[in-house]
């Protein structure tokens, strides 16, 4: 298949039921992020290591880069392995980094949310990010909204995931079907 020009290898084909089955996991799991209370899903205990050790790696570029490091930890890591899926042309495992990655997106923006209140048990220490950085760029008054916005585009981001995963998903069924004669 071509693409501006070049040469770019198509998707391999995802079985139906490998297909249904991560869209079911995928659904269940949207069900259980909106029932959930605590506002800090099982997902969350694994995105919460690599934020603390986003906070490390980026630490050698300053006091700013390394309280958004967390975040940004937690971004690039679903993100980069995303790429790597999306360059070996792997369907679920890049449909299942995209989901984790905007899944990040949910408990980021309750911590933006948290930013006056700072409410939340803090683990790294007694700084809490996002309201050092909001107070940092005159924007604490905004933490409710903008953390409101940052959780809407995880759950979006999450819809856009599953609607992408069922297209490929449709598409290598249709893929495999026989073409009729006279097509071919």
């Amino acid at each position: 298949m071509h693409y501006l020009g070049y040469e770019v290898e198509d998707w391999k084909p995802i079985s139906p039921v490998a297909g249904i089955g991560w869209l079911s996991c995928f659904f269940l799991f949207l069900i259980y992020a909106a029932t959930d209370r605590t506002e800090f899903l099982f997902l969350d205990y694994v995105n919460l290591i690599i934020h603390e050790g986003g906070h490390m790696f980026f630490s050698w570029m300053g006091h700013t880069i390394m309280i958004l490091g967390g975040t940004l930890g937690e971004l690039l890591v679903p993100m980069l392995c995303g790429l790597y899926f999306f360059w070996k042309r792997e369907v679920a495992a890049t449909g299942f980094c995209g989901f984790w990655f905007f899944e990040n997106f949910l408990y980021i923006g309750v911590y933006m949310a948290d930013a006056r209140a700072q409410a939340l048990p803090l683990v790294g220490g007694d700084e809490h990010d996002w309201a050092t950085l909001f107070g940092q760029w005159d924007w604490l008054l905004h933490d409710r909204q903008i953390g409101s916005a940052t959780r809407a585009l995880g759950w979006l981001g999450m819809f856009a995931v599953m609607f992408w995963l069922a297209f490929r998903t449709w598409r290598s069924r249709m893929d495999d079907q026989p073409q009729p004669h006279y097509l071919a």
